[in-house]
């Protein structure tokens, strides 16, 4: 397990702080079936692996934003927020997805609290992220994440 922090006091004295490394985990090709039944999106790039094999990458990759999407469960494993009433996702200033996830891969997220700043009634967070491939020269995804929690 990562940090867990008491109270927004606790959360903002982690500001600057490498937050680590989550455990990896598994891109199915059920995942990316079920990500593309809830969102509609079943280009054949994601969901038709005989096709996908003979694309430009070799295998269905998974969908860019079913990528972004798993950073919530990865970010879980390295910040627990404790004493706080709500915790809200406040958007993203940055996102970029220089490799493709292929089906089958595993990932992990590495990240930094790179900035806490008050809000009313709380603090919002800033998070730099990279969603690692397993073996992977370059990351599935990098972002930079805002969430905010309020007393």
């Amino acid at each position: 397990m990562g940090i867990t922090v008491n109270g927004l006091d606790e959360l903002k004295k982690l500001a600057g702080s490498d937050l680590g490394t989550s455990g990896w985990i598994e891109v199915t090709q059920e995942r990316v079936n079920t990500f593309a039944d809830a969102t509609g999106d079943h280009q054949w790039i994601h969901v038709d692996p005989e096709k996908a094999a003979a694309g430009p990458f070799g295998a269905p990759i998974a969908h860019g934003y079913l990528t972004l999407s798993l950073f919530i469960p990865l970010f879980t494993e390295l910040l627990d927020v404790q004493g706080v009433t709500t915790k809200v996702n406040y958007g993203l200033n940055k996102v970029r997805f220089p490799a493709p996830l292929k089906v089958g891969s595993r990932i992990r997220l590495v990240a930094k609290l790179t900035e806490v700043e008050e809000v009313s009634g709380g603090v919002q967070i800033t998070v730099d992220g990279a969603i690692e491939i397993e073996g992977g020269a370059k990351p599935a995804a990098v972002l930079q994440s805002l969430s905010r929690f309020y007393a």
